[in-house]
């Protein structure tokens, strides 16, 4: 990666109740994306829980991604919450 801009930062897993996957995936563009940012926190949040990987590809002709990987996240219940 010669150079890059974040347009929209970093949002850790909210998951609700039970086991939820998260998939990141990498592209290396041909040419710069321009794509809206959702603005604030609620909007990310339900901009990013509909959003379409596979659209953004198709319609940024991206190709076929370079990497990928996914992890498991579950929401701690309260009772279980760690205290420090």
């Amino acid at each position: 990666m010669r150079a890059g801009e974040e347009v929209v930062p970093y949002m850790g897993p909210k998951p609700p109740l039970g086991i939820h996957r998260y998939v990141l995936v990498l592209f290396q563009q041909k040419a710069r994306v321009l794509a809206p940012a959702p603005g604030g926190d609620t909007a990310a949040s339900a901009m990013r829980a509909r959003f379409s990987t596979r659209a953004f590809a198709e319609r940024h002709d991206l190709g076929l991604p370079v990497a990928a990987m996914y992890f498991n996240a579950q929401k701690e219940p309260a009772n279980r919450r760690r205290r420090y």
